[in-house]
């Protein structure tokens, strides 16, 4: 006999959520289309039908930590196929953006990198800091925010030094590790406690190195985008997505190789055209530049389905990234001094953004979404 199971409705709950996205939830009445619709549900408990029910309920710990919502790739296969237009991927992207916010510490941060009237602040915070930070060395003799940088060579090193960056940008980054190890901890925990209520799994523990390996099976499927091209709706936005995916895979690698350049072999830039790393590094942008348009060009040309304010941030980050870092190399390579120095201010402002707030983002699918396809994988969810 199944254990009973005591309802606990939030209602605000339900609010929040439609605000991000799932307002047509109510109009569901739990025909199963959705699920049968749906090209990579699993045959046992598949989704999206009874995250659909849960969220009629407002039952959000049944939600929150199930990793089934991560599963979907918002193909939108279910929305067309949906006879009352409840639009069910709509409603599961919105338990997605609820639960990245609902992990993230701390929560005051994650809010405010989701609400439009906090961007200017967002944006000034670094625009401070840089500033800030540059001046009170200046004051102890240490110039590494020069606002006149002289010679005859343009490098954006003389403006804004390399160490002053690496100052920032490192303990940045461990921040943003931090975030995500402390929501990973949980999650973790969280999806396989409700994997063994629902009978998703008869493991009572994780085993790290079968995890591991998991993952390992995992990588290709994402790097090859197998899931998407299951989808037929939506299948042209695997191509946008593979180019930004490549393309911030791109950029780690390129500043992972200077960086080590740098402060192991102590060789210091601007370098050669004619560097393969160079090549890699204009070749990642482009491909970020042409994926963030084709996103965009993706949600004009679907106008019914729901775009919230996320949505935008994630594109106008990506193509902020990669408009601003193409400009500055042009503008140098021009010789616009004063030019190339602005942009490079303004796109190390964005790249702060990317690792400070990247937790709390929509970016932060890429975490999420590769641990609950592990965990599918690890747990013999198929």
């Amino acid at each position: 006999m199944a254990e009973p199971y005591m309802i606990d409705s939030d209602i605000n709950f339900i609010k929040e959520i439609g605000i991000l996205g799932a307002e047509d939830l109510k109009k569901c009445y739990q025909c199963a289309t959705c699920s049968v619709a749906c090209p990579i549900s699993p045959d046992s408990h598949p989704f999206p039908r009874k995250e659909m029910i849960a969220a009629s309920w407002g039952l959000k710990d049944r939600l929150v930590g199930n990793a089934d919502i991560w599963l979907c790739h918002n193909c939108g296969d279910c929305s067309t196929h949906c006879p009352r237009e409840a639009k069910p991927a709509d409603v599961l992207a919105a338990l997605r953006s609820y639960a990245i916010t609902d992990y993230a510490v701390p929560k005051k941060l994650a809010k405010m990198v989701n609400d439009p009237k906090k961007l200017p602040v967002l944006l000034g915070i670094p625009v401070v800091l840089f500033l800030a930070l540059g001046l009170i060395l200046k004051m102890f003799g240490i110039h590494w925010l020069n606002f006149s940088p002289g010679g005859d060579e343009i490098a954006h090193a003389k403006f804004f030094s390399t160490w002053l960056v690496d100052l920032i940008f490192i303990p940045a980054f461990i921040f943003a590790v931090a975030v995500f190890f402390i929501g990973v901890k949980r999650f973790l925990s969280d999806i396989h406690q409700n994997a063994l209520m629902e009978g998703k799994t008869d493991k009572e523990k994780i085993d790290p190195v079968g995890f591991v390996q998991a993952l390992g099976r995992v990588i290709p499927t994402i790097l090859k985008h197998r899931k998407f091209s299951e989808c037929t709706e939506n299948r042209e936005r695997s191509t946008a997505h593979m180019m930004v995916l490549y393309g911030f895979i791109g950029l780690f690698v390129v500043t992972n190789i200077f960086f080590v350049t740098l402060y192991v072999f102590q060789i210091h830039g601007p370098y050669s055209q004619l560097n393969p790393v160079k090549w890699l590094a204009n070749v990642a942008g482009v491909a970020l530049v042409i994926g963030g348009l084709l996103m965009v060009k993706s949600r004009f040309d679907k106008p019914d389905q729901s775009t919230t304010y996320k949505d935008w941030s994630l594109i106008g980050l990506v193509l902020a990234l990669g408009l601003t870092g193409m400009l500055t190399e042009m503008t140098r390579l021009a010789g616009a001094a004063g030019l190339t120095y602005f942009i490079y201010f303004i796109h190390l402002v964005f790249v702060f953004c990317l690792f400070v707030y990247v937790p709390y983002s929509k970016l932060a699918h890429l975490v999420y979404r590769t641990l609950a396809m592990t965990y599918a994988e690890y747990s013999n969810r198929k």
